[in-house]
């Protein structure tokens, strides 16, 4: 099989009508009105934005509208405070600059709901100054209530009340960037991580200690790109920051805006871009600290109930179609690209967003439930504007859709009637390798549906492989190498130590990762600790755990140690990440698989240059084994799974060469003749090519 990737998600097209989908999937043939119909919602939409400058115009700048933010009224300097709360009766704003006085700073309201305040600073604006403390005081139909302003910017919390208050964040001199974001690459080679719990003490995490700490970690093992985790504030730890209550503010938990971009700036030296997980699909149900009922209604920025309850994540859906939800959360996307460098995103929950019932049960077995009642095209439309908006502002920067449904077009351009995102997540991957270790010993998997598996996605959208991310190991879940060596890791790591349950699940664990970098996608992704068999799942401090901390760290000293196996894994996510940049692996489309033996369990096929060579027997090593190569010349060993230096038995040797042989096989004029220890896989180059 070889398998060609079409042109890039954004390169310009003809099918200005948004129905280009149909010249690469016939199954789309019968959906093209629904698709013009779709395109035609979003260039309405557009359409209707041009008198106020488009998408680059105000519907993209409420962040330095709304909020807190300097500015002038008739030449006089001062602060203006701006919030849009159309079903309030009265607001007004309260801190510690005016002692919390809820009458004295009342607000006006204009047609749209618009309520605005101005402090000159000459006047109040004086008192209200970097790090004050803020509420906005609202008067409606539910009565009165101190609430955070929308567009806050930052948000801190009182360790003894654990009540939440608006911080203005207005140092007299802001941070400066030293560092450019590096090149945008043809691959991406993702580390995903979160900051509160990179720490190896049980303890939330800092953005300094991060930087310090990981980071150089991180550069080291040759990953290029960093998706950083929970960064929007969210009231409590332990949803993962999935229940964002504050979309402008960084999580004050974690440190300052200030050492966040002071993060960003060191990853950007090392050469590492960095990626924001953005949580637009949802919002926490929270009224003390969120956007739930902030003007008294329930349908503000969200749809009211019940449409607007998502029941099984306790959180408030968006009503996409209102135009100013549309501005609030096109203005955060490019507030976290300008004012933090971010270089990208991984939006969150797509599949949540883009279907009325969130896809929940849903098996998405036709092309049916891509169209029709159940899709919201409002939220499809958002999802255009967004990456539209996104690339338009930085053509380099990387959008990256969590889509568990399929939906065709996700990672192609607006133009050809796709979403925009650049890459889709292949989630299937991890779900498939959690089901067939669950549920199979390695000596029963069919090779030929692993290699399908790997390949079962749409290939004319780029996709980001993994094996396993944070999903797979939260609470109630497992890593991988747990669920390959379990409760043996715990004694049975240390070097010299004989256990066949640890020598299988460190073969395996190198197996899968190798199998799927080499085939699942054209970029790459590794939850930190993963990289080197990180034992245990991830649970954050709650009150069904006692609040420990003892699962909610990473354990980094034991990739560390001399007298444990941990750190031939780390040393092989080394080479495997190699193989990127020195061979171009990860953007090569040509794959072809080259033998296939399901008996013996082996598995031949080449990715762009290169021949990968797996062997999944349990006992059986092959010596003088005959392979088909593409290429007429010598090949050379690159990477070996079994090399002493990745905890393997150093049965094949590194940098071993195999002479071309003229004899035919499987259609190819030339093959090779190598040995191919059981459990184990070789990679091998052309030498001279």
């Amino acid at each position: 099989m070889v398998l060609t990737t079409s042109r890039a998600a954004h390169e310009p097209t003809t099918g200005i009508d948004g129905t280009a989908l149909c010249r690469q999937d016939p199954y789309l043939e019968p959906h093209r009105e629904q698709l013009r119909a779709r395109h035609q919602r979003f260039a309405s939409r557009l359409a209707e934005l041009e008198p106020t400058g488009g998408l680059l115009g105000s519907i993209s700048q409420g962040h330095h509208y709304f909020g807190l933010n300097a500015g002038v009224r008739e030449g006089e300097p001062g602060i203006w405070y701006r919030e849009w709360a159309p079903g309030a009766h009265q607001l007004s704003l309260a801190g510690d600059f005016n002692g919390w006085d809820r009458e004295s700073h009342r607000m006006t309201r204009d047609e749209y709901g618009v309520w605005s305040l101005f402090l000159p600073l000459a006047g109040d604006g004086a008192r209200l100054t970097h790090q004050s403390l803020v509420k906005v005081h609202v008067v409606s139909e539910r009565g009165r209530s101190d609430r955070i302003p929308a567009y806050i910017r930052r948000a801190v919390q009182d360790p003894s009340s654990h009540d939440f208050t608006g911080q203005y964040w207005a140092p007299s001199e802001p941070y400066s960037f030293r560092h450019d974001p590096p090149p945008s690459t043809e691959s991406l080679r993702i580390y995903e991580a979160h900051v509160g719990m990179a720490p190896e003490e049980g303890k939330v995490g800092s953005f300094v200690e991060f930087t310090r700490d990981v980071l150089p970690k991180i550069a080291a093992l040759g990953y290029n790109a960093l998706q950083l985790m929970a960064v929007m504030e969210h009231p409590y730890y332990g949803s993962f920051g999935y229940h964002v209550s504050n979309f402008f503010a960084v999580s004050s938990r974690f440190g300052t805006p200030d050492e966040l971009k002071a993060l960003i700036d060191e990853a950007h030296r090392l050469g590492i871009r960095v990626l924001l997980d953005l949580v637009h699909s949802h919002a926490v149900r929270n009224t003390q600290e969120g956007l739930n009922a902030l003007d008294g209604t329930d349908f503000q920025y969200f749809h009211a109930p019940p449409r607007g309850i998502h029941t099984a994540w306790d959180s408030l859906v968006f009503d996409y179609s209102k135009y100013e939800v549309l501005r609030f959360l096109l203005s955060n996307a490019r507030f976290w690209l300008e004012e933090y460098r971010f270089d990208g995103f991984r939006f969150d929950g797509i599949t949540s967003m883009l279907y009325l019932d969130h896809g929940l049960a849903r098996s998405f077995s036709s092309y049916s439930d891509y169209f029709g009642a159940n899709v919201d095209e409002d939220a499809v439309c958002y999802l255009k504007l967004a990456n539209s908006l996104v690339h338009a502002l930085r053509a380099d920067a990387v959008t990256i859709a969590e889509d568990v449904s399929g939906m065709p077009g996700m990672a192609r351009s607006v133009a050809d009637g796709g979403l925009g995102f650049d890459y889709r997540l292949a989630m299937g991957v991890p779900d498939y390798w959690v089901k067939i270790v669950k549920e199979r010993r390695d000596e029963e998997w069919p090779l030929g549906e692993l290699y399908g598996a790997m390949l079962h996605r749409r290939h004319d959208e780029k996709h980001v492989a993994y094996a396993e991310s944070h999903d797979q190991a939260l609470v109630g879940d497992q890593t991988l190498a747990f669920r390959l060596m379990r409760e043996e890791m715990y004694w049975s790591m240390g070097k010299g130590q004989a256990s066949p349950v640890v020598d299988r699940g460190i073969a395996l664990h190198k197996l899968i990762r190798l199998f799927t970098f080499s085939l699942a996608g054209e970029a790459w992704l590794n939850f930190m600790g993963n990289e080197f068999g990180h034992p245990e799942w991830v649970d954050f401090p709650r009150e069904g755990n006692g609040w420990s901390y003892a699962h909610a760290r990473r354990q980094w000293s034991l990739a560390t140690r001399d007298d444990l196996r941990y750190r031939g894994l780390l040393e092989f996510d080394r080479a495997l990440l190699a193989l990127d940049p020195q061979f171009g692996l990860l953007h090569d489309p040509l794959i072809e698989q080259l033998a296939l033996h399901e008996d013996s369990r082996q598995l031949v096929f080449r990715r762009g240059a290169l021949v990968f060579a797996f062997n999944f027997h349990a006992s059986q090593s092959y010596d003088g084994l005959r392979i088909p190569v593409p290429d007429a010349c010598d090949y050379r060993v690159v990477l070996d799974s079994d090399a002493p230096r990745f905890e393997g038995f150093g049965r094949s040797g590194e940098d071993v060469r195999f002479p071309l042989q003229h004899v035919a096989m499987y259609g190819r004029a030339q093959s090779v003749q190598i040995y191919l220890p059981s459990r184990s896989a070789l990679v091998l180059a052309p030498i001279g090519r």
